[in-house]
């Protein structure tokens, strides 16, 4: 059966929030980029299926007893390096035009959450920051069931299974967290280096990984780069390759929360959503991840 995904893109939340460019605080930038999935391919739909499912949500959040959009205003970006309907895009130009629209948003005083479309499209958003912020290193966050650290797979530095090697060589600090799936070439790396990583299987059993999840952040700023199926697959199971295991959402969001307390979060992502034909459990809960990090930074700046 084939499935028709919706090609426009809906702003996030829709009618209930004022688009407005100038006074909004947070920009959301759908990157609908595909091109080297290797196992269930669709994420290239991810950014509209979110924004489509995010009219459902309610603008009031229970847990910040706030309508925090209504409050800090949320402005939906066009979409770039669009790959639908078969667009070809090179990893460089969808590199090029993903940094350059970040460095604008952020420049203007947005606080950016980029939304894919493949994890390859990281590397590009997190350099946008590190040329923002070039005298201050910030530690990359990343949520996922994959290491990312390849150096390069099926031919391509710039493939979705590299992005965090392409991070680490910007000599950028990271902490990985619900990893649980590696090649030896990551094993060896992540040994060699001695990267800090908190392993699913490890999350499952130690109730303080939290803590040392936080301690071992050591600046002030950070990135957060979300692949969705770091998170338990029976919650959202449209992903490229769903993993056993994983995080749960209360373990998710109360981490997130501290994070946002303790840090300053300069930017967030979430990626890899490939959405499910006859299910939308997947794209809604993306959705309402995106609003719950706009609440917490929210809380964090005191908008």
């Amino acid at each position: 059966m084939s499935v028709i995904y919706p090609t426009s893109l809906l702003p996030f939340i829709g009618s209930e929030i004022e688009p407005d460019y100038t006074t909004a605080k947070v920009a959301i930038v759908p990157i609908p980029y595909e091109a080297t999935t290797t196992y269930r391919r669709g994420c290239v739909n991810g950014p509209a299926v979110l924004l489509d499912a995010s009219q459902q949500l309610e603008c009031y959040d229970e847990e910040l007893d706030r309508e925090t959009g209504l409050e800090v205003g949320i402005y939906t970006h066009e979409a770039i390096a669009d790959t639908r309907n078969g667009k070809k895009i090179s990893p460089l130009d969808m590199l090029k035009v993903t940094q350059e629209t970040v460095e604008k948003l952020v420049n203007d005083g947005k606080f950016v959450i980029g939304i894919g479309g493949e994890h390859s499209i990281t590397n590009g958003i997190v350099k946008a920051y590190k040329k923002i912020y070039f005298d201050e290193p910030f530690t990359v966050i990343q949520i996922d069931a994959h290491g990312d650290l390849r150096s390069e797979y099926e031919g391509s530095i710039y493939n979705h299974a590299c992005v965090m090697r392409r991070i680490f060589e910007m000599g950028l600090p990271t902490v990985q967290i619900g990893i649980r799936a590696i090649c030896k070439e990551e094993a060896d790396l992540i040994k060699e280096k001695n990267l800090t990583v908190f392993r699913a299987r490890e999350i499952a059993i130690q109730s303080d990984w939290m803590e040392k999840a936080i301690v071992s952040i050591q600046t002030k700023r950070v990135f957060l780069t979300i692949d969705l199926d770091g998170i338990d697959p029976t919650l959202i199971p449209g992903v490229g390759t769903p993993e056993p295991g994983g995080l749960n959402w209360y373990s998710l969001t109360v981490f997130l929360r501290r994070v946002f307390e303790l840090h300053e979060v300069v930017g967030c992502d979430i990626m890899e959503l490939a959405p499910i034909t006859d299910s939308v459990v997947s794209e809604f809960t993306a959705a309402k991840l995106v609003y719950k990090l706009i609440g917490y930074q929210a809380l964090a700046q005191g908008w």
